[in-house]
């Protein structure tokens, strides 16, 4: 059972991208020449803030990383499934290098975040040279820029806590990064540099603190979960504080978001609504990613066949079971997030999260994308994000009454009121207060996300290591501070785009 749990100590805490080489220019530069002046296709002129604002529901990657979850410790070797080789290879942790057109790929996620980050610059560029003359206009252009801002923030957030080290103050200066594309391109080729992680860091924080500044929500009424509210927004700054070790405005900004009374953001799966919903395979799903549940914060389109039970490896059936029956309130509570879970396989299982959907080329076609909507941000990420901070912070009072709120909402049977002592003798060892608290934050981390691609940055934020067993030959283990934990930029964005690899 101990396998469970993470061995952390506070003191010893580790903190812990193929690039669009040929970016194109999305929109024609201007010309003196009368034959250059026209425009050669139908692409959009971005004239106006309508088409602006309409041309960043293109700036939100359709690539997810729950690929990531293959590399983790909460799954096994599945039998009876689908395995191509970038399940192997992820399962190994080897270099997924192969296809570029391959959903669930490093290389996807690189391709398509540097392409919805160049949408955000394009609008960026021409934000500028578009009149608003009234003051609805000036509050309009205003909530563009904030939206490009933080999906531009955002997209480089997300590649280099992937295709870099995990921020560290002591070498982040030194650390490779990714290139953090700010302008429009406007060459066939051009060169890129690989920005350190402390700069990509100053820079996300700079476009999202101003991107937070500037939003306005009023322009987002009728799809709000599908853009960056206020809400995600300061989900966002919530998890990048996190990730960053500055656990002051961690704390900060998850406080604007859940405020004293956190319950708003939790959803409850003890109540009648998700217990009646958990009798439908297809009706929990709905449910748990519905865009009209509080806890939602940020919805994304992602292309992925990873929810799909005949697909990749998953949580292997002895784990699952003994995860969700783990918890310290002596075999008298029941974990309602086991249930619903799908038969993965013949030896696995699978919670019952996101549908999985389809998008037909055309009308009369049968072929087309697998997708789903992801859950980009959480309240209940926020309210975990905010127990961590205030454990570092030492407020473990604080912290201790987020973990019961997130208890109430989650377990059920007997007495399921947590206390430190309580969870000392659950987790066992002869550790402090706060060590206690932050492995079984881990823990509940751990459940809560299951197989939604957040394990992967809670085993390089605190160097865990991963082993895996193949289905023939020895186990396999994944170290501390092993190289690989870094995912490996795409070849072309080495021989094209001119960025130094990862060092293996």
């Amino acid at each position: 059972m101990r396998k469970l749990f993470a061995n952390i100590d506070l003191k010893t805490k580790k903190y812990i991208v193929q690039f669009v080489a040929l970016v194109l220019a999305l929109f024609a530069g201007t010309s003196c020449d009368k034959f250059l002046d026209e425009v050669p296709d139908n692409r959009v002129s971005l004239d106006n803030l309508d088409k602006s604002a309409q041309l960043l529901t293109n700036a939100y990657s359709i690539a997810g990383y729950q690929f990531t979850d293959w590399m983790t410790d909460d799954v096994g070797y599945t039998r009876g499934v689908n395995l191509r080789t970038i399940h192997d290879q992820a399962f190994l942790w080897e270099d997924m290098l192969d296809d570029p057109n391959e959903p669930d790929t490093p290389i996807l996620f690189w391709n398509e975040t540097y392409s919805a980050i160049a949408h955000a610059n394009e609008v960026l560029n021409v934000l500028s040279s578009i009149p608003a003359e009234s003051e609805e206009e000036q509050n309009k252009k205003r909530a563009v820029e904030s939206e490009a801002l933080l999906t531009r923030a955002y997209g480089h957030f997300m590649l280099v806590n992937l295709f870099a080290k995990h921020y560290d103050p002591e070498t982040a200066d030194s650390d490779l990064g990714v290139p953090y594309v700010e302008t429009t391109e406007t060459v066939f080729i051009k060169q890129y540099k690989r920005n350190t992680v402390q700069e990509v860091y100053d820079k996300v924080e700079r476009d999202m603190l101003k991107g937070i500044e500037l939003l306005d929500d009023s322009f987002f009424a009728n799809s709000g979960k599908y853009h960056f509210n206020r809400n995600a927004a300061l989900a966002f700054a919530s998890r990048f504080y996190l990730f960053k070790g500055d656990y002051r405005e961690c704390v900060d900004y998850s406080d604007l978001l859940l405020g004293d009374n956190p319950t708003t953001f939790v959803r409850d799966l003890t109540s009648d609504e998700f217990l009646n919903a958990s009798s439908s395979i297809e009706g929990y799903p709905q449910l748990y990613s519905s865009p009209e549940l509080p806890s939602n914060l940020l919805l994304m389109r992602k292309i992925s066949l990873f929810h799909l039970t005949s697909y990749g490896h998953g949580p292997l059936r002895d784990f699952y079971n003994e995860l969700f029956s783990l918890n310290p309130f002596a075999g008298t509570a029941t974990d309602y997030r086991e249930n619903p879970a799908y038969v993965k396989g013949d030896n696995a299982l699978f919670p019952a999260r996101y549908q999985n959907l389809f998008e037909r080329s055309s009308l009369n076609s049968n072929t087309g994308y697998p997708y789903n909507i992801t859950l980009a941000f959480r309240g209940e990420e926020v309210l975990l994000n905010r127990v961590e901070a205030n454990i570092y912070r030492n407020r473990l009072s604080s912290a201790l009454a987020d973990l019961q709120v997130l208890t109430d909402k989650r377990y059920s049977g007997g007495d399921v009121t947590l206390s430190i002592g309580q969870l000392r003798n659950f987790i066992g060892g002869n550790l402090n207060d706060q060590n206690v608290l932050l492995i079984y934050t881990l823990l509940e981390r751990r459940k809560e996300f299951i197989m939604q691609g957040m394990r992967w940055f809670d085993i390089k934020r605190y160097g865990i290591s991963v082993t895996h067993e193949p289905l023939s030959g020895d186990a396999v283990t994944l170290e501390q501070d092993d190289l690989r934990k870094v995912l490996q930029i795409p070849i072309t964005a080495q021989e094209v785009g001119g960025l130094a690899p990862n060092p293996r």
